[in-house]
């Protein structure tokens, strides 16, 4: 019987980014469902004992750009360690993924949700754009080949906040503390270096 990945992310994580591509086909290999559920980590953080990048300790930060680079060379994804746009307010582009499924038939399943998501990731960490800019979130919604004034105009509904607080509530009762984080019948797998072990569960 095939199995359901609930796909907890942040849209500016770079290790979601390096993992995205891999996490498709490894879900599409096992015939597996993939829910993609964008949500913020200045919710997560606070209850989970996670810090945001800036208040880490330096060794912290220096060691995380180093592993980085080698984890994009191993990957053969480019990364941009120090992108133009970084850190970006994500929640119109999360409201836009939520709101994407919504359009569709197969609702957080859906094959635009995370096509949304992984051009996102990309723009941020590949071709340095701002996502918190709507002209740009419009301009990749159209790259996806989706309806951007209707996608846009649903995001900017006030409901999509209160959607998107309870995505990051959702993740933190299932026991997610960063992204990204893949919950597979309970049990979690937090961050793209665990793939391997996703899809021995799967």
């Amino acid at each position: 019987m095939a199995k359901t990945v609930d796909y907890y992310l942040s849209l500016v994580s770079p290790w979601t980014y390096l993992g995205s591509k891999r996490l498709k086909r490894i879900v599409e290999a096992k015939g597996a469902t993939l829910r993609v559920k964008p949500v913020s980590l200045a919710m997560i953080f606070p209850e989970s004992g996670g810090l945001p990048l800036p208040k880490r300790a330096p060794q912290r930060q220096a060691y995380r750009l180093v592993e980085l680079e080698r984890w994009s060379e191993f990957l053969g994804e480019p990364v941009t360690l120090h992108p133009a746009h970084f850190p970006a307010d994500e929640r119109l582009a999360a409201y836009c993924v939520i709101a994407t499924g919504d359009a569709s038939e197969g609702g957080e399943a859906s094959e635009e949700s995370y096509a949304l998501s992984h051009a996102i990731l990309r723009a941020v960490w590949a071709e340095e754009r701002n996502i918190a800019d709507e002209e740009t979130l419009k301009a990749i919604l159209g790259d996806c080949g989706l309806d951007a004034s209707a996608i846009l105009s649903a995001a900017k509904d006030p409901q999509m906040e209160e959607r998107y607080k309870a995505l990051s509530k959702e993740a933190l009762e299932a026991g997610v503390f960063g992204s990204p984080s893949y919950v597979v019948e309970g049990e979690i797998f937090w961050g793209q270096d665990r793939l391997d072990f996703l899809e021995r569960a799967l």
